[in-house]
């Protein structure tokens, strides 16, 4: 099994970690120790605890084969940490001369090096990412105990893993095992996740930064796969040029896993890279993208097998990236989150009609297609999501605990500067008696990353053409020039 790695790329372990954490005077652990800082203020403004954050677990892919390792999100915001095994404690009633910011993760161990490589060991990471204290995981059984004695409260992921849930109990067991020596428990449990979610929501200069990179990592990737992409390659082959772009410029994984769908197989919206030939006249819809730093990046685009657009092709085509420009134009800090959705729908509403998909004999206009969800037989899902960490970053769609006039759903979400999402309409018209023949078996999206600015949005993936005429002269001048 080869495991080189390309300078900047990321792999378990100490290595990855020094990677991975921002550049500055400090090593970049300043910014993990503000962002813990701000759960700590949080926690004491709702009277204090013990707030706890563990890592993923490693996961065994086959006998003694583990998944490629991925750190959890919620820690690594917090630590900026990449190994397995940890796990982070935030007291928030520490003491002037006590630790408030605790790290537990694997010991030193040069024989386990010499097989998974460097270890920072609990010394190292203290030093390195500014904790307070760390000890040796193996410890923690013993440690815990002693770190939630007389503290009010605990905040972890509620329900979020039978595994850690039952360790908790164990540790609350423990404590009040003591009470005879005056000893006391938490007395209450908190779900942790909802004030890390609004911490996350909206994304701080290192973040738009690594962000950025990614899309611009996944941008290359999309444009190689336009330039390379021949009548008679299969999927996985197309696929394959896109993961060797993201690895070349270090990468470290995509950040889901590839839809490269040729044809017919477009119009599947969560189709994995399969092994169908991409045939003359297919259109071929990608969306795939990169993780780079714990940042995920989300581009789509659809484009011709062999490099020029059918009419019927280019017709839809131009009805989802006028969508788009709509719901771009309708991205700015103040408006709703579904503002760039109604303005997508608006558009491709008028586009069914226009093309007769949809029959004007049955709607008279495009207020009765939305009012009937007449659209959603060809757009079936929402214009764009949350964007960061993960492809689907964390934050709720809606505002916590403000019912609308009805006193049932709470409104949209007022988008601020520095929220990142998706914009990605589509259209997916499959065959049917009722549907236009010259449309049959075609699939459309468009999407773009976006930056939410107080004027507007920043678009950070075109780097990728995503105008027709563009994509056509892309891939014509490099088939003229293979």
């Amino acid at each position: 099994m080869d495991t080189t790695l390309t300078e900047n790329a990321a792999a378990p372990g100490a290595a990855a970690a020094a990677a991975d954490a921002p550049r500055g005077p400090d090593g970049g652990a300043s910014l993990y120790r503000a962002r813990r800082e701000r759960v700590l203020a949080a926690l004491r403004a709702q009277g204090g605890g013990v707030a706890l954050v563990p890592t993923a677990p490693e996961v065994m892919r086959n006998r003694d084969a583990d998944y490629p390792y991925r750190h959890d999100s919620y820690f690594y915001y917090l630590t900026g940490f990449t190994e397995p095994e940890a796990l982070l404690v935030l007291d928030a009633n520490a003491g002037e001369n006590e630790p408030a910011e605790i790290l537990f993760c694997r010991a030193k161990n040069v024989e386990r090096e010499t097989w998974e490589g460097l270890r920072f060991g609990p010394d190292g990471a203290r030093e390195a990412f500014g904790f307070d204290a760390a000890f040796p995981i193996d410890d923690i059984d013993t440690q815990m105990p002693r770190l939630i004695a007389n503290r009010p409260a605990l905040h972890y992921a509620l329900a979020a893993s039978e595994q850690f849930d039952a360790q908790v109990r164990g540790w609350i067991d423990a404590v009040r095992a003591q009470g005879r020596s005056g000893v006391t428990a938490p007395a209450a449990a908190y779900d942790v996740l909802p004030l890390l979610d609004e911490m996350r929501l909206v994304k701080d200069t290192h973040e738009l930064d690594t962000m950025r990179r990614a899309a611009e990592i996944s941008a290359l990737a999309h444009v190689r796969a336009m330039q390379t992409c021949r009548p008679g390659m299969r999927e996985y082959e197309i696929e394959a040029e896109l993961l060797y772009t993201f690895r070349k410029h270090g990468a470290q994984a995509p950040a889901y896993g590839s839809i490269v769908a040729a044809g017919a197989n477009a119009c599947v919206l969560h189709y994995p890279a399969g092994n169908a030939v991409a045939r003359e006249g297919d259109l071929i819809l990608i969306d795939a993208a990169c993780e780079l730093n714990g940042y995920a990046s989300d581009i789509t685009r659809t484009f011709p097998a062999s490099g020029r657009f059918t009419s019927a092709q280019r017709e839809l085509y131009d009805i989802v990236l006028a969508a788009q420009q709509a719901a771009v134009d309708a991205t700015r800090a103040g408006v709703n989150f579904e503002a760039p959705h109604e303005a997508a729908v608006r558009v491709l509403a008028q586009g069914l009609l226009d093309t007769g998909i949809l029959d004007r004999q049955r709607y008279a206009s495009v207020d009765e297609v939305i009012a009937d969800r007449a659209y959603a037989r060809f757009y079936m899902h929402r214009t764009g999501h949350w964007l960061g960490m993960d492809v689907h970053d964390v934050g709720d769609y809606r505002e916590r605990g403000t019912p609308d006039t009805s006193g049932d759903t709470p409104p949209w979400r007022t988008l601020r500067a520095g929220m990142t999402l998706t914009i990605e309409p589509g259209l997916y018209i499959r065959a049917a008696e009722d549907v236009p023949e010259r449309y049959w078996d075609i699939g459309i999206r468009i999407e773009d990353d976006a930056i939410v600015t107080e004027t507007g949005c920043e678009l950070i993936t075109r780097g990728v053409p995503v105008n027709a005429d563009e994509i056509e002269a892309l891939m014509q001048n490099a088939q003229r020039g293979a």
